[in-house]
């Protein structure tokens, strides 16, 4: 309504069908990621690195393909590695749409597994002595090298200045990948909710209303995203429903002295968190188990304070109580409930006495 034109690139994760895709959401164009490979697994230029063990890998490479589609058309194939193509299209949305708003969701693929780098990027890193590592950083290597093309055709066309770009992560890395430390200091990997699961990059560029070298420090999360570009955009926000998220904006400048959230919830069926003033609760069915730390004194999740402050974990138990019940049952419940180990990788063995948790899908 504030007339801009809207495109989405790469992952979309919320369904192709009916009433799901992009289109139908909104967006003015959507060139979507159908296939989850960055190259033919056979091509010239790709260096894979794929680990028959691990029963997530194997799923993601074999229902592997190399495809994409524009607004609903027949799949095709890209004619370049993904990372690349979707930055280079991505930098066309900005050229074509200079003299006028625009508003451009582009959800990289990258990091992603299937593990696949382009050669030239893999021989930067190939000094490692781990394969699947510098697969793993050359494919690093091309999503730094996209941030850089896209911020650099901002600055040429004059825009800079006056764009709002956030660069952020939807998760930790993953364990299945089986590359120790890459979320080192904190525990826990993707499908869990320690830190090392959830605690992500979130950066913002808008050098007309970001002081540069600003760091903010107090818990946010995705869900203030859509609240913040809307106002950016100086647009009206449904008031028909509840809506959680802030603009966070102001908070960032120092107008708002406050702190954008005092509580904040995460739910994966049965496994559930809740972030609380500092002290966060993680708990699940399965094991019937609960974590509580203290964030501010223990940021890496060592100490568990469940049975040592009873007060507080009944507080943070009430809190997540409450806010199940604003909430609407799933239309898709979970299927499957699979273990994680939380302080190893997929490829390290279980030990008697290890953390591990269920990741329900």
């Amino acid at each position: 309504d504030k007339g801009y034109y809207t495109a989405h690139i790469g992952k979309w994760h919320l369904g192709q069908m009916e009433g799901s895709h992009p289109i139908d959401q909104g967006f003015d164009d959507s060139l979507s990621m159908i296939g989850t490979l960055y190259l033919p697994e056979d091509h010239p230029k790709v260096v894979n690195a794929r680990n028959y063990d691990d029963p997530i890998d194997n799923m993601v490479w074999t229902v592997g393909r190399f495809s994409a589609s524009f607004n609903k058309s027949d799949d095709f194939e890209p004619d370049e590695y993904l990372t690349d193509y979707y930055t280079n299209n991505a930098i066309k949305v900005i050229e074509e749409n200079k003299n006028r708003p625009f508003f451009l969701y582009l959800g990289h693929w990258a990091i992603h597994n299937p593990l696949q780098s382009l050669k030239s990027d893999y021989d930067l890193h190939s000094h490692s002595g781990n394969h699947a590592l510098s697969v793993y950083s050359g494919m690093i290597e091309a999503l730094d090298r996209s941030v850089g093309k896209i911020v650099k055709t901002l600055e040429e066309n004059g825009l800079s200045d006056n764009t709002l770009i956030i660069f952020t992560s939807d998760n930790g890395g993953a364990g299945y990948i089986e590359l120790p430390d890459i979320n080192k200091p904190y525990r826990g990997w993707k499908l869990t909710h320690f830190e090392g699961g959830m605690h992500v990059p979130f950066l913002a560029k808008w050098p007309s209303q970001i002081k540069k070298g600003t760091r903010f420090l107090s818990p946010i999360h995705h869900i203030d995203i859509f609240h913040t570009i809307a106002a950016a955009a100086r647009a009206s926000v449904p008031k028909d429903r509840k809506l959680d998220g802030v603009d966070l904006i102001p908070y960032i400048q120092g107008k708002n002295k406050e702190k954008p959230h005092k509580t904040l919830f995460w739910r994966e069926g049965h496994h559930q968190s809740v972030l609380h003033e500092g002290w966060k609760l993680i708990k699940a069915d399965l094991p019937n188990k609960k974590w509580l730390f203290n964030l501010n004194e223990d940021p890496t999740e060592r100490n568990n304070l469940d049975k040592a402050k009873p007060k507080k974990l009944s507080q943070l138990e009430n809190l997540l109580t409450l806010h199940n019940a604003e909430q609407a049952e799933p239309l898709w419940p979970s299927v499957v409930d699979w273990p994680q180990l939380i302080d190893k990788h997929g490829g390290q063995d279980y030990e008697e006495g290890d953390e591990y948790i269920y990741w329900p899908n």
